[in-house]
């Protein structure tokens, strides 16, 4: 006994002999990103001896409120996944570290490289805050065979020309209409609304401008939609299946986002994959904008290892790693450079996304833009369902938002950067 337990002795000094000098590099993910990117750290932590990366994975229903309670508890990472409209908030409570000097210093990561308006989402007050880790916008999935069937040999390439379609397309008595809109999801009517010149908010984010030309424009084609029964009056969770219902006709123009390449691919019969395509959201007059969203890498101030940060953030960025982590994944790279890779760049449905990057608008740099454009919806669907004429919700969600940006108006009135 007393050899074995020499033994053991000699052994957890032999394990904390090897574990001196390591570091430990606390990296939170949301989601499924978690899993695809502990694939990609064991070579990072071989060409960087002695540094541990320890990934923990937040689900996305509750990472928000896991990120707030870790600042405030003075239990952050050191480097965080962030949603790139999540920033702003954490800007205004100074919790994140500005990056414009690594940049500037760094010989891996590029602004000219990526997609302007995917970077500009990181910016707050004119410094960097975070470096895009990857690229999320919507666009239409539609029905190609059903496009022929009604005459057309090409995707729309306007609003009235996609109007058009959908009216032929629309059979509401058999049950078949020309889009998908689910009435509680923002991000169709969002991008609408970013395809116009008046901007969402006015006077620095201090109020609502949702009653501009631009945006009840946008709503007003928002609700047509509906009126006409272009679109089924339905929320997502109404729809069920909705690969299967794509499949099926119910409707042949789908309003969304990269993710769903790969769920068409997998959900719908292989006689149906020739049937559909992607293509960039038409606009009022020729090719619209949509949404520019995505997740950041960005790091804590309170971290102890910030050249570690951004060394893995140099790594994660390089366009070969990227690459690697969209064959894993499925998430779509900010850098064009990236999209040089085989399984995107001779991908035909990958193609209309890295075109409608070029035309993406990012919403404002508000920490209160979550709230704000969750209540756009609802009353956008009360609209939807006539219970608001145009102007009348245009005023209600420009009430709304004043009152949800009340506090940013006296933070900034005193001095301070927004509300936290």
């Amino acid at each position: 006994m007393t050899l074995a337990l020499i033994v053991a002795l000699v052994g957890v000094a032999g394990c904390a002999k090897r574990e001196e000098g390591t570091r430990t590099l606390q990296f939170w993910t949301i989601g499924r990103e978690g899993e695809a990117v502990e694939k990609l750290l064991p070579a990072f932590e071989r060409e960087h001896p002695g540094l541990h990366v320890e990934v923990q994975q937040l689900p996305l229903t509750a990472a928000h409120q896991k990120l707030l309670t870790a600042y405030a508890g003075n239990s952050s990472p050191d480097i965080t996944q962030l949603g790139n409209t999540w920033i702003p908030e954490m800007v205004a409570l100074d919790a994140l570290e500005p990056l414009d000097a690594r940049v500037a210093a760094s010989s891996v990561i590029k602004r000219d490289d990526y997609f302007p308006a995917i970077w500009s989402t990181n910016v707050v007050d004119g410094a960097l805050y975070g470096v895009p880790w990857y690229v999320d916008t919507r666009l239409l999935f539609y029905r190609k065979d059903l496009l022929a069937k009604a005459g057309y040999d090409h995707p729309p390439r306007d609003w009235q020309e996609w109007k058009a379609m959908m009216a032929k397309l629309a059979q509401p008595q058999g049950k078949a209409y020309g889009v998908l809109l689910p009435t509680n999801e923002f991000e169709q009517l969002l991008s609408l609304a970013l395809q116009q010149d008046d901007p969402l908010l006015r006077d620095g984010g201090r109020y609502g401008n949702f009653r501009s030309p631009g945006f009840k424009k946008a709503l007003a084609f928002y609700v047509s939609l509906f009126k006409d029964q272009q679109a089924p009056m339905m929320t997502n969770v109404g729809i069920g299946n909705p690969w299967a219902a794509f499949g099926q006709g119910f409707y042949a123009f789908y309003l969304s986002g990269p993710w769903n390449i790969g769920e068409f691919r997998k959900r719908l019969p292989p006689e149906q994959q020739a049937d559909w395509g992607t293509t960039p959201l038409p606009g009022p007059t020729g090719p619209g904008a949509s949404n520019a969203g995505g997740s950041s890498l960005v790091i804590y101030r309170s971290s102890k290892h910030k050249d570690d940060a951004w060394a893995l953030i140099e790594y994660l960025s390089r366009p070969d790693i990227q690459a690697r982590f969209y064959e894993i994944l499925g998430d779509m790279p900010p850098r064009r450079s990236s999209w040089e890779a085989p399984a995107l760049k001779n991908d035909d449905k990958a193609t209309a996304f890295r075109e409608q990057l070029e035309r993406v608008k990012p919403t404002p740099p508000v920490a209160e833009w979550e709230r704000i454009v969750t209540e756009m919806q609802l009353v956008a669907a009360q609209a939807a369902h006539g219970d608001l004429t145009i102007d009348q919700a245009a005023a209600e969600i420009d009430r709304r938002a004043d009152r949800l940006l009340e506090k940013r108006r006296w933070m900034l009135d005193h001095g301070h950067k927004g509300s936290p």
